[in-house]
């Protein structure tokens, strides 16, 4: 009731039909353990120095979020309020949030604002989540506006990390963050679809794979 995703009846409750998009810290909760082991992947990847880290919101780029703070000395930008409000606790991590206008199914700042803030700063490495993945379409979202603000995040760093479990891998959705060619390493789980990390390494992406530590579904 609190986030919004149902309304409490005398009894019970219902569902609210105002909520079109899930906040981060809600969204899909399949392969927690992948997520877990792709995040600790990622942050293994961060220089232990001082460097500038930028983070999208998206469920497992909030795992790594809670996985930078075993670090010290580095700089966390970011447009989303969910990645902030976990980093903001550890003192040894400086945050610095984007401007623009928030949308409040995500909780991401997004627009001009936004994207002007990123293409102010100097990013070490850009750490993006994704609704979809693929060497054809590249990194996708659901929203054009996201899209567009993440793009400017990836212009401005020097190298761009993209963290992803099985389920997004060979999927694409409406609006492209940025090309495969843009992106470094992908970290995905060792339940992805083969092919299409085949096609993403002849694209030029790293491919990093951690164990899944779960069985899927049986169909």
């Amino acid at each position: 009731a609190d986030q919004g995703l149902l309304v409490r009846t005398h009894g019970g409750a219902k569902a609210t039909s105002s909520v079109l998009e899930l906040p981060v810290d809600l969204r899909d909760t399949r392969f927690q353990e992948a997520k877990r082991r792709i995040a600790r992947a990622a942050v293994a990847l961060v220089p232990r120095e001082r460097h500038a880290v930028a983070l999208s919101g998206a469920s497992t780029t909030a795992g790594v979020a809670r996985e930078l703070a075993h670090h010290s000395d580095l700089t966390v930008v970011t447009n989303s309020l969910s990645i902030a409000s976990r980093v903001a606790p550890h003192p040894r991590l400086k945050v610095v949030m984007t401007g623009g206008i928030l949308r409040a199914q995500s909780l991401e700042l997004v627009g001009v604002l936004a994207e002007g803030t990123f293409s102010a700063v100097n990013i070490g490495t850009a750490i993006l989540g994704a609704d979809g993945v693929s060497a054809e379409a590249g990194i996708t979202t659901h929203d054009e506006t996201e899209a567009r603000t993440n793009h400017a995040m990836v212009a401005s760093a020097r190298r761009t990390i993209v963290v992803s479990d099985r389920s997004k891998i060979g999927r694409t959705a409406l609006a492209q963050r940025c090309p495969a060619d843009l992106v470094h390493v992908l970290i995905t789980d060792d339940s992805a679809d083969p092919a299409e990390l085949d096609r993403l390494r002849a694209s030029g992406v790293e491919i990093v794979v951690v164990a899944a530590g779960e069985q899927p579904p049986t169909p």
